[in-house]
């Protein structure tokens, strides 16, 4: 039997979604747009609207890629407040989904990738949705994408363990930038807002998410 998959997308946005506080309608409307299942394995494609994080990269284990679960990647997209005349930084973009729903909200959008063969399967996703204004970029995620900076909002798309500088330095006055920090049931959702040059973080709320790899603490020498 095939899945009706515009049904399991308005089952996802009312039963994931509305049910989380995720009340945008702009937001809304791009995840009940976008076919979530385009960016998954084809031998994953059924399970495409669970509430689960869902493997995208070749392997599992350490290193492996996820594509976040809709409720906290929509919660986090709803607390970076993206416009139509924002410029976005999606740093982790994966296969493009993200980049897909944040095409909907924003003028421009830089997906940062930095496995090959994710990037590749980004650019062809997005060109086939007629995602116009995403650029697919390769490099380090840690390091973000200085060249297309600043950005009026950064969203990371997994858990961290380290926020480094490089990112927040890459924001516009008045830019917003969400991402995971920690891992597990511990970890949590801030916003780092700049303001007169220097970028403030606040906890918006608990998300455990996979963790992105490159954002790993580094350790401190011990005397």
């Amino acid at each position: 039997m095939t899945a009706d998959f515009s049904e399991l997308r308005v089952k996802m946005v009312d039963g994931q979604l509305r049910t989380t506080d995720v009340t945008s309608l702009p937001l809304l409307s791009a995840m009940l747009e976008i076919p979530r299942e385009a960016f998954v394995p084809d031998s994953r494609k059924a399970l495409a609207y669970i509430d689960e994080n869902i493997l995208i990269s070749e392997k599992a284990g350490p290193g492996a890629r996820y594509l976040m679960k809709p409720s906290p990647f929509a919660k986090l997209v709803q607390l970076a407040e993206v416009g139509p005349n924002d410029k976005v930084l999606d740093v982790g973009t994966g296969t493009g989904y993200s980049a897909a729903v944040l095409s909907r909200l924003a003028k421009s959008v830089v997906a940062l990738e930095s496995e090959d063969s994710l990037a590749a399967a980004a650019e062809s996703r997005l060109a086939n949705l007629g995602c116009d204004n995403v650029s697919v970029v390769r490099g380090e995620l840690n390091a973000g994408h200085k060249a297309g900076a600043p950005y009026d909002a950064i969203i990371v798309e997994g858990g961290v363990e380290e926020l480094p500088e490089t990112l927040s330095k890459q924001l516009a006055e008045g830019g917003r930038l969400v991402v995971v920090e920690g891992s597990g049931a511990g970890a949590v959702a801030r916003i780092y807002l700049k303001s007169n040059g220097v970028a403030t973080g606040r906890r918006a709320f608990n998300a455990a998410v996979k963790p992105l790899p490159g954002f790993e603490r580094t350790p401190a020498f011990e005397f």
